[in-house]
């Protein structure tokens, strides 16, 4: 049984502290090596179990649950981290209730030095926009997992793109790898479809911004 496996074995059983504990045994702390080789496989598995009916809905909530806790305890932003410059926002569309993914992202940011905003599952657009108005973030991330929710991303990211600040608009989620959603960001957005485009595209759009202000 891979170390993965066992994640999700223990996010299953609805095992909050030995799933921290099993974590912080890891030989690599680095939360990217975490996300991409423990937390997202394992999460994987689970909707996998979920889609082919071996695990019940009520078995899959538990498991996501036990998941937020963990990222939650693992990384916790202390009151010296809170003074930043670069600010970004994350939020789920309406209707998204797979946050997951995009926390992760939402903790990558706080890593390299970013004041974020995290607002979870199911934001409606009226409140993203009030929230994005008054905080002027430079960066976006919006994430989509059900196809239905397409025609909903294309309007959350024109009206995001036509801010007066002009943020960048990140489009991630579950359907970035399924289908092509450049129709739905028409230009207007960037897709990242995992973790590692997510820290590849921050670490340029960081150096670029370092190299304007030379």
């Amino acid at each position: 049984m891979s170390e993965a496996e066992k994640l999700a074995r223990l996010f299953l059983e609805g095992n909050h502290a030995e799933a921290l504990h099993f974590i912080k045994q890891q030989p690599d702390q680095n939360r990217m090596v975490l996300f991409r080789d423990q937390f997202t496989p394992a999460m994987y598995m689970i909707g996998d179990l979920w889609e082919n009916n071996e695990i019940s809905v009520a078995d899959e909530h538990l498991a996501t649950g036990v998941c937020d806790f963990v990222l939650s305890r693992l990384f916790q932003v202390t009151a010296d981290e809170t003074k930043r410059e670069k600010k970004a926002m994350f939020l789920c569309l309406q209707g998204e209730q797979h946050y997951l993914g995009i926390k992760m992202i939402n903790s990558i940011f706080e890593e390299k030095g970013w004041e974020t905003k995290y607002y979870g599952a199911s934001l409606p657009l009226e409140y993203a926009l009030k929230s994005a108005l008054q905080w002027k973030p430079e960066v976006i991330g919006l994430s989509v997992s059900i196809v239905y929710n397409l025609p909903v991303l294309k309007n959350y990211v024109r009206s995001l793109a036509a801010l007066p600040n002009k943020p960048a608009i990140l489009v991630g989620g579950r359907l970035t790898e399924k289908y092509d959603l450049e129709p739905y960001v028409n230009n207007q957005g960037i897709i990242i479809k995992n973790l590692q485009q997510a820290e590849k595209w921050l670490d340029e759009y960081t150096e670029e911004r370092i190299n304007a202000y030379k």
